[in-house]
């Protein structure tokens, strides 16, 4: 038998069993892609992550990232819990104030901060790539009753719409908490109106916390996770969303709040940071904090070539 050791932490909370769990492993090497899978699949996590040597002499490490059913270009909260879990292995050194690593992922460079507070890390946050916005979707009918809802239940001002920093996600504007907690996803309306991302994204202006600026639910069964307690890949999108519409008065940075997982009971608080000048986004920046779960080992048979 192989035996492989995995770390287990809660991303985006500062408390044990809040924010969204991911495990770790800090030794991919000589694991297939199907092993991978096969790995993410047994732990059933929304995301599981394995550490690899970076291709590229001039970034940190290598990191990919799965699902219970497939391969991620990139992710928010695999990013930020793996780069804690990297630094509490010793992995990563401690600074003093603010120290970066570059991680490569799917999607290229990956660059992430950490703050550091009496040698451990206080807050890891992501740069991701600018966004890329898609038309506008007009089928509002059909997405509404994708989630159940009825058609009055999604804001008419603003526009249902595919934003990606790397990952795409489909926005969807909910007017009020009390809608967005009565979404139930219907696979079967999914299949159906065959919507080009499998991610889901809905948000209310509308808060359950006083910290907090806007309500969020990631909803994406098609790729083997009915829902995702924090989505920090969606929350760089969600603020360009928010700057280029224009729904959150800004200068030249937008700093706000997103609480998610709070129907899951997994309260998640994500801090999103998008920099703009004249219009252009320049900058986008999701980050948060860790709590560290504990560690195992998985026994692996051999060969490993799936």
């Amino acid at each position: 038998m192989n035996s492989r050791p995995y770390h287990l932490v809660d991303v985006f909370t500062d408390r044990a069993f809040g924010g969204n769990p991911l495990a770790v492993f800090l030794d991919g090497n000589g694991l297939s892609d199907a092993v991978m899978q096969a790995i993410a699949k047994e732990f059933n996590l929304s995301e599981t992550t394995f550490v690899l040597p970076p291709r590229d002499p001039g970034n940190d490490f290598r990191v990919r990232i799965f699902t219970p059913a497939d391969e991620l270009p990139m992710a928010g909260h695999p990013t930020v819990g793996t780069t804690f879990v990297l630094t509490r292995s010793g992995l990563v050194r401690p600074g003093e104030g603010r120290t970066a690593i570059i991680l490569e992922e799917g999607v290229g460079p990956i660059p992430v901060a950490i703050d550091w507070k009496n040698g451990q890390p206080s807050f890891i946050e992501m740069q991701q790539p600018l966004p890329d916005f898609g038309a506008p979707l007009e089928n509002r009918r059909e997405i509404a009753e994708m989630l159940s809802l009825e058609p009055g239940a999604i804001r008419d001002d603003l526009p249902i719409q595919i934003v990606s920093c790397g990952m795409p996600f489909l926005f969807v504007p909910v007017k009020s908490l009390e809608a967005i907690r009565r979404i139930r996803f219907r696979i079967d309306v999914a299949e159906r109106i065959q919507v080009q991302a499998g991610n889901t994204f809905v948000f209310t202006m509308e808060t359950e916390f006083s910290g907090s600026d806007v309500h969020s639910r990631m909803l994406a069964p098609l790729l083997g996770v009915p829902e995702d307690a924090a989505t920090g890949g969606a929350s760089g999108p969600l603020g360009c969303y928010l700057v280029q519409h224009g729904v959150l008065p800004s200068d030249d940075e937008l700093r706000i709040v997103s609480e998610q997982g709070i129907e899951m009971g997994r309260p998640s608080f994500l801090h999103i940071r998008i920099r703009h000048t004249g219009g252009e986004i320049t900058g986008v920046h999701v980050g948060g904090s860790c709590c560290y779960m504990g560690s195992g080992q998985l026994e692996l048979p051999d060969p490993l070539n799936g």
